[in-house]
């Protein structure tokens, strides 16, 4: 499943120059909605030039990104967090996760009709967009990605505000560094809807690597790859860090990749295995596969540490539990091989990225792992391997990585992290249309930002004309059809 967005907020009014509470700032952090990710909210102490991740009110440094409404017998009661997860196995239909594969989407768009086979819950297309339709109260409401994740960020920023004895109001929000401007926007959209200003976007990569900056001895001068592997979608970035300049060199990444994949290679080896060895079918029961899920998930963790896990479950399906001594044990080797693929997929996009950074793997000075899907060890080895036996860096939690950098960020805006300079760049090519079809790149991907261009390769397609429509796209495609459009002028 995945992670989608975090968000880093200082309360107070509008950032100007020291506008805010000189000891402390709010940090929220927030990755919308996945039962096996997690959201958290962090403060920034001014004084010290240091982040506090604080408990919320279950006393847990990290809180489930899931929202469920209890059944309609219940009084349709919305839950968050917790309270949602650990009902999701029971009500799989009215449990929400997964919406970061959904937010910024098109209803047709094919990754999203792919993931409409996986989700319990009903999803129907409203204005062309993937909504979730549910009853609640009696009556059928229909809610957006946004809306499902402005009610995770709405529960942070309450319990934020309840911490501190006053409101949350400015908000720093990092996203995937793959994230086209449609999901840029919607996640912006959402910290709108949950009552927060939304002053500044940033790829989570890039906090991650202020995250690790911010221990370096200012002098230091480093190239870092940042490999960030959440729930649901990958990360790499390639930095360089000297003398509090932060400059990203490169970014690439897969929107459509990571922890809950590997979770769904499980399910599928066992539905397979299932239907094989005691005839049943379970590949339409929402009930059986959301207990299934919960339990893949739970014994991938389980293998992070162990060479083995056994998938038990009671009450699987009707007349089925899932014991010994009809289940077996699965060992890391095989939930290695039954995604293989994938875990190359990843080394792939590094590699390119590289190319795309000019530089050597041998210039990389340090590996940071963001997300926890880098804890799987295979992963890490693969890691390794690949960099001729340079070790991961174990010097930020890959948890909480992007909250610190992110909370850096909000110290940067609000002029109280002096000597730190940060650039950026774009991740996806932009370009216009030339024959109606063809796909023109005008800035490259992974040119700093901001950029502006000029060209004379463009002209009319008739002569004497005296107006044109410039299609603005976004994409690495070479058909414009098979790339974002951004709008015309």
């Amino acid at each position: 499943m995945c992670p989608l967005t975090r968000v880093v907020g200082k309360r107070g009014g509008p950032i100007t120059h020291r506008s805010l509470d000189r000891n402390q700032a709010l940090i929220p952090c927030h990755e919308p909605v996945a039962p096996n990710n997690s959201s958290c909210w962090e403060r920034f102490n001014r004084g010290s030039y240091t982040t506090t991740l604080t408990a919320n009110d279950q006393g847990n440094r990290t809180t489930p990104s899931c929202v469920a409404f209890s059944p309609a017998s219940a009084g349709s009661e919305r839950l968050i967090g917790e309270a949602a997860k650990n009902q999701a196995t029971l009500n799989p239909r009215r449990t929400i996760f997964d919406v970061k594969r959904l937010i910024g989407k098109k209803f047709d768009d094919p990754e999203v009709r792919n993931d409409l086979k996986y989700l319990p819950y009903p999803v129907v297309e409203r204005d062309g967009k993937p909504c979730v339709e549910l009853e609640v109260n009696g009556e059928m409401k229909t809610f957006t990605p946004e809306e499902i994740s402005a009610m995770v960020l709405g529960k942070m920023k309450e319990t934020a505000d309840s911490y501190l004895g006053k409101q949350v109001t400015n908000a720093v929000v990092t996203v995937p560094a793959y994230f086209n401007d449609s999901q840029r926007q919607a996640t912006k959209d959402a910290g709108t809807i949950a009552g927060l200003n939304v002053v500044r976007i940033i790829n989570e990569p890039t906090a991650a690597a202020l995250a690790y900056g911010a221990k370096l001895d200012s002098k230091r001068k480093v190239n870092i790859l940042v490999y960030d592997l959440g729930g649901g979608t990958f990360d790499v970035s390639v930095l360089k860090i000297d003398d509090g300049v932060f400059q990203v060199l490169a970014t690439g990444g897969d929107t459509h990749l990571g922890g809950g994949d590997f979770d769904q290679r499980v399910m599928d080896y066992f539905v397979d295995l299932i239907k094989r060895k005691y005839n049943k079918n379970i590949s339409e029961d929402r009930k059986a596969l959301g207990k299934l899920r919960r339990e893949c998930e739970r014994v991938k963790r389980v293998l992070s540490s162990q060479t083995q896990a056994r998938v038990e479950i009671d009450s699987l399906t009707e007349g089925m539990d899932l014991l010994e001594p009809l289940t077996r044990p699965l060992t890391r080797a095989r939930f290695e091989d039954l995604n293989s693929d994938l875990f190359e997929k990843t080394l792939e996009v590094v590699m390119t990225t590289l190319v795309d950074a000019k530089v050597r793997k041998e210039q990389i000075d340090e590996i940071v792992l963001v997300g926890g899907s880098t804890r799987i060890p295979r992963v890490r080895e693969m890691l390794k391997k690949a960099f001729d036996g340079k070790e991961p860096s174990k010097g930020i939690n890959a948890d909480e990585a992007v909250a610190y950098g992110a909370a850096v960020q909000g110290a940067m805006l609000s002029s109280d992290q002096d000597g730190v300079i940060l650039s950026d760049v774009t991740p996806l090519s932009l370009g216009v249309a030339v024959s109606g079809v063809l796909m023109s790149v005008v800035i490259p991907r992974n040119t700093v930002i901001p950029a502006e261009f000029t060209s004379d390769q463009y002209f009319t397609g008739h002569d004497h004309q005296t107006v044109v429509n410039i299609m603005v796209y976004q994409g690495e495609r070479a058909l414009v059809k098979d790339c974002f459009f951004l709008g015309k002028f």
